[in-house]
This record gives structure tokens, sequence and C-alpha cells, in this order.
């Protein structure tokens, strides 16, 4: 072989093998970074999320959503012994703060929200007349019976109201890229995405891959849900107490 033909195929070699070697370094890289997860499918790695999810003693939600009343943003804590607070905006509807303690419900509700449950088709009570509703804005109240906003709540004081969105569809998951916390990052834990088709829609998940396997952040696009309304849950907090204390009620 002559000297620049044989020059040119060591170059050649180089640099398929440097191209190799750095293509086998990625996969390696992100195998290491989804340790404990590198012998799982997808499937178990979200039911190993979603167990753990369950398991923890309190967590912390932020919700966004859409309603027939419109946006919806719901921040909750929650824990296993049943106390609870949300924090429920529901876009021009308005806002209602819950607090669930030692088993009994207290709300207090803006303006606009009192006015959204006064209007046909919802509860009628004390807040139902003009003179009611100043009177009753800002202030805490035992939860009246019957009222949908309320009931709506509540229903994320449960976690498996939004757990059991993703629990059908884990049979679909793929494992993706372990991932690292940025700066805009709302936890410093790095995860593993997983994602995943079902119902029409897709889905995605991201997994802590340090400490308990916990479901960090998990987001459902339209038909993914079966009603068409996209949902975003971010977890945190877990198994770290928060307050809760029974609001002072304002009198009659």
């Amino acid at each position: 072989m002559r000297p620049l033909a044989r020059t040119a195929a060591a170059a050649l070699c180089t640099m398929t093998a440097l191209a190799l070697t750095a293509a086998c370094g990625t996969l390696f890289d992100d195998e290491r970074n989804a340790a404990p997860f590198a012998r799982l499918t997808g499937p178990e790695v979200v039911n190993k999320a979603l167990a753990a999810t369950r398991g923890a003693k309190s967590v912390r939600m932020t919700v966004e959503t859409t309603s027939p009343e419109g946006p919806v943003e719901a921040y909750v804590a929650t824990d296993v012994r049943g106390e609870c607070t949300v924090t429920l905006s529901l876009g021009a509807a308005g806002t209602l703060e819950l607090v669930r303690t030692g088993g009994t419900v207290y709300t207090r509700s803006d303006a606009a929200m009192l006015r959204t449950a006064a209007s046909p088709g919802g509860p009628r009570g004390n807040g139902s007349t003009a003179a009611g509703i100043e009177k009753l804005t800002g202030r805490w109240v035992k939860a009246p019976g019957g009222d949908r906003h309320t009931e709506f709540a509540l229903r994320y004081c449960d976690r498996e109201t939004l757990l059991g969105r993703l629990a059908p569809r884990s049979a679909t998951a793929r494992k993706g890229r372990a991932t690292t916390p940025g700066p805009d990052a709302t936890t410093d834990a790095p995860a593993l995405t997983v994602s995943g088709r079902a119902n029409g829609g897709t889905w995605t998940a991201s997994i802590a891959t340090e400490g308990r396997p916990y479901l960090l952040r998990a987001h459902l696009t339209d038909g993914a849900r079966g009603d068409g309304r996209p949902l975003t849950v971010e977890f945190s907090g877990f198994n770290k107490p928060f307050p809760v204390r029974k609001p002072k009620i304002s009198p009659s």
C-alpha cells in the first residue's frame, strides 16, 4: 500500500473508532444516569414511581388543567391522615381556599367565586344575595353542603385522583433520557423521563433517580385523560409535614 493510502486508511479507522467510542460512551452515560432503573422496563419504572408516591406520608402537588369555567390552578398539600389544604383558582370564576382538618372542611372564597356559586345551577345559601356575598367574601366558613367548587377542590386532597390518571397508561411506557435540573427547574432531583401514548393522546412523566423513585411530574395531553383536557401535575415535599390549623370562623 502506498504511504498516502496507508495514511488515509489509518485516519479513517481512527475517526471510526472515535465515533464508536463517543456513541458508546453516551449510551453508557445514559445507562448510569438512569440507575436504579437500568434493568427495568418502562412500565416497571412507572409502577415503582406510582407505588412510592402513593406511599409517601405527605406530598405537595401543583396542578394545571382546564374546566368549563376556565383555566384551573390548584396548590395542594395532603397527607395520609386526611389533613389537606387547597388553593383553587378557576380563572374568571374566582378563587377558593380549603382546609380539611379533623374531618371538618372549611372554605374561604373571593367575591367572584361566591357570585359563581350563587349563579343559576350553583348551590344557594347565605351567599346567594349581594349582601351575603359581601359579608362572606374573604371569610372562613364551614363548607356548605352540595357546593360544587368545594367538592371539586376536595378531589385534589386524594392524590389518587391524579395518580389514577396515569396508572392505567403505564403499560405504554417507554424510557427516555436521564435529565439533570437546570437553573429554572422546579426540583433539584435528577430524573428519568418516561413517555407513552393512550386514548389518542400522549403522556410524559419525570421520575426521581436518586433516593425513593417518586413521581416528580406528569403531563397528559389532549385525549390522554379521556375528556379532551390537558393535565400537568408537579409533585414535591414528600414526607415533609405542613401546617394545618383550624381556621377562625367568622361570626354569622
